[in-house]
């Protein structure tokens, strides 16, 4: 007992009351300083905690105005649109047919930016239903929308081009069966909207409604949805219509009758409005695609870049929802009359004319097949 140590009695008797008031030793003998001077410290970016940019409290109210706003101008736009189209069910274009179809789809986007609005000030309080039903409608719209471009796209093709004017009893039946199969297609393709769930999120300090895949498969599952949203969703349909559409004013522009396609410039403008909210947006995912695999070096400057980038571009594809019912009454000139006349029927406008409504009659018979 004599020959062991401070150190060997701390070690075997934890309940020794022997004080020790120099530890000087304890260090001389494991020798920390040589251990620390030996050892780099390398920290790995990746497991760094970065910042969100939803933490910033003025950006979600900024977005939580932008969303009611949003709100205020589609759901009855979009609701006009589809009173016009359905008043002319009877003299509809296979156009008009995916229009209405375009419409449904908006206006059920438009419907869910509520929650939208209250997630960001308040994180997700819905619960975890509401959440995979509410990333459900947001995936259909996603795809559905430009699919109804792209069958647009080809009808015009298949009438200016192919001069199938004729057949239209056979064409608005196969409009309907188109339309069926886009929906249905829609839904499959956003089926990988269930694996989003309301779970805490330590970043924001907040419950948050978003993708959740098992740890394991994460990034492969992740992967698959991307490419599947990245070539379904916007690459393969927009070269479709962009072949499509080219022929089209191609033949248009030889042809004497341009002036009479007065639906074109109403499609066309619809085609680039789409365009211009959503392709910011598949850029954007595709740079944070290309992150999450890899290939670009990993920085919390990088993430946080893309994660901005994302979430701007996201909401700027939600301003779609509500653009289309303004082209229709700035551009579509029979979309214009239409609702007028409607509104005289109704007595609203009293006092429109009768000469213009005659006026009006003459110019319907002599415009496109497409309200617009």
């Amino acid at each position: 007992m004599q020959n062991q140590t401070k150190k060997d009695i701390m070690m075997t008797d934890p309940n020794s009351s022997l004080n020790i008031d120099n530890f000087s030793e304890f260090y001389d003998e494991f020798n920390y300083t040589d251990l620390l001077n030996m050892t780099d410290f390398v920290v790995d970016e990746k497991t760094l905690l970065c910042s969100s940019i939803t933490m910033v409290k003025a950006v979600n109210i900024a977005f939580c105005v932008f969303y009611v706003l949003i709100f205020l101008m589609a759901v009855p736009g979009n609701l006009i649109v589809g009173w016009v189209i359905a008043s002319n069910k009877h003299s509809l274009s296979t156009s008009d047919v995916y229009l209405f179809n375009l419409m449904l789809a908006d206006t059920l986007l438009a419907l869910i930016l509520p929650f939208s609005a209250v997630s960001v000030i308040h994180g997700w309080v819905f619960g975890d239903i509401a959440c995979k039903l509410v990333s459900l409608v947001k995936e259909v719209n996603f795809y559905t929308s430009i699919l109804f471009l792209v069958c647009i796209s080809v009808d015009r093709y298949m009438v200016i081009v192919r001069a199938m004017e004729s057949r239209k009893a056979r064409r608005r039946l196969c409009s309907g069966v188109a339309c069926a199969l886009v929906w249905f297609l829609g839904l499959v393709l956003s089926l990988p909207s269930f694996y989003n769930e309301a779970f805490y999120e330590s970043v924001s300090g907040q419950t948050v409604c978003a993708e959740h895949f098992e740890t394991n498969h994460a990034d492969i599952w992740r992967l698959a949805t991307r490419i599947t949203r990245h070539l379904l969703g916007f690459l393969f349909p927009l070269v479709v219509m962009l072949i499509c559409y080219s022929i089209t004013v191609e033949r248009l522009l030889r042809t004497r009758g341009f002036q009479k396609q007065r639906a074109m410039k109403v499609i066309i403008a619809v085609v680039v409005a789409f365009l211009l909210c959503w392709t910011p947006f598949h850029v954007s995912t595709i740079a944070d695609t290309l992150l999450r695999a890899k290939v670009v070096r990993f920085s919390c400057f990088t993430r946080m870049v893309v994660d901005v980038a994302m979430y701007a571009t996201q909401n700027l594809g939600l301003l779609h929802c509500c653009v289309n019912p303004v082209l229709y009454a700035f551009v579509g000139e029979k979309f214009r009359r239409r609702f007028l006349q409607m509104l005289h029927r109704k007595g609203v406008m009293e006092r429109f004319s009768v000469s213009r409504s005659s006026r009006s009659s003459s110019l319907t018979s002599e415009a496109p097949s497409s309200f617009l």
